[in-house]
């Protein structure tokens, strides 16, 4: 009997020897498998979705074998592992084993979304809706339900997002990218306001974002950005109305059709600076940090006066005698070239919507306005 056990037990080793080494093998061999991909294509891992449901899946569309022993290797040396929720590419050549490591770094697909300096909340909307692979849950809100459900209820959307290239994952929501956005305006302006210059004419951080919109829709020049913001706040503190064309077109709303006449600019709107001194109520459009960065340390100077030259920069005057010359040379004899803005730059692919056309401060045709009437 003894020897009949020991008998027993020997050949009970030496099969679950056999048995434990075929297993190492089988194994081995799963993860060495290539994946069935004869060309390049992306894996969708959805929110929630765990490995053994990931091995199934995959095992039914044909893109590996053998999806019990995956699920026993990750139960047992890979359990606690976060399956990241996104795309993952795959390629042609790729195994298993090779996956799982791509799996394990959560090295999913990244997408681009481009915010761009000067656009409109109403723009901004249009390119985060037209993104394909963000998960839509604003389309038919209201701006004020957009910025309810972004937490920011009674905020005024215009210009409180800043504009940059987000990067994001697919199935990542509209709402969280906006949020990334305001915050990071807020990040950029607090920043800025607490090394702001001293004795500037803005009660609170957010005059000083209003003023900062001014300056990025009058020109896109850098160097010029510090004028424009001193032109500006010394009629400020002059009690001199501002006159910018910009605020303007924005008051008119989709009445602008890419020209602003005698009529508009003399129209009482809660925008039009040419009817009302001071800023207007709320920013007129998305800044970038040089446009606040030049509200909050304008440059020095005595001008109150400026004109597009028509290549996108500005003749700047001390008094008005020299600003109606510049005006009847550079306004009232344009050249077939004219701009009132720099040559545009080639939009990110991923922008999803150019910007509007830059107004500048002629958008008025040169018999729109009398000459007084161009800052």
């Amino acid at each position: 009997m003894r020897r009949k056990f020991l008998l027993l037990l020997e050949m009970g080793l030496i099969l679950a020897g056999l048995a434990l080494g075929w297993s190492a093998w089988k194994i081995n061999s799963v993860l060495e498998q290539p994946l069935h991909v004869a060309e390049e294509r992306l894996l969708d891992v959805p929110s929630g979705t765990n490995p053994n449901r990931m091995f199934y899946r995959m095992q039914a569309e044909g893109l590996l074998d053998d999806a019990v022993w995956l699920r026993l290797y990750w139960r047992f040396n890979m359990a606690g592992t976060q399956l990241h929720t996104g795309e993952y590419r795959l390629t042609p050549g790729m195994t298993v084993e090779q996956l799982f490591d791509v799996w394990r770094r959560g090295d999913v697909v990244q997408y681009n979304l481009t915010l761009v300096e000067g656009w409109t909340f109403r723009q901004v909307r249009s390119a985060v809706a037209r993104h394909e692979k963000l998960k839509h849950t604003l389309d038919g809100l209201s701006d004020a339900e957009v910025m309810d459900k972004l937490g920011h209820t009674g905020v005024f959307p215009e210009g409180r997002f800043f504009p940059d290239t987000y990067r994001f994952v697919r199935g990542m929501s509209d709402v969280e990218l906006l949020q990334q956005a305001y915050m990071r305006l807020d990040e950029v302006l607090a920043k800025e306001w607490a090394e702001r210059a001293t004795d500037l004419p803005y009660r609170d951080p957010y005059q000083a974002l209003i003023m900062a919109s001014l300056v990025e829709k009058e020109t896109g020049i850098p160097q010029e950005r510090g004028q424009i913001a001193g032109v500006f706040i010394r009629r400020l503190r002059l009690g001199m109305m501002l006159q910018t064309d910009p605020t303007v077109i924005y008051g008119m709303g989709e009445r602008y059709n890419g020209k602003i006449s005698r009529a508009d600019l003399r129209e009482p709107t809660p925008y039009n600076t040419y009817t009302m001194t001071g800023l207007p109520p709320t920013p007129i459009a998305m800044v970038g940090r040089e446009a606040i960065h030049a509200a909050l340390n304008p440059a020095d100077g005595t001008s109150l006066y400026f004109v597009a030259r028509g290549d996108g920069s500005h003749v700047f005057s001390d008094d008005l005698d020299d600003h109606n010359s510049a005006v009847r040379e550079f306004q009232l004899k344009r050249r077939a070239d004219y701009r009132s803005s720099p040559a545009p730059q080639s939009a990110p692919a991923d922008a999803a919507e150019p910007a509007e056309q830059d107004p500048a401060s002629d958008a008025a045709p040169a018999d729109a306005a009398t000459p007084d009437e161009q800052h």
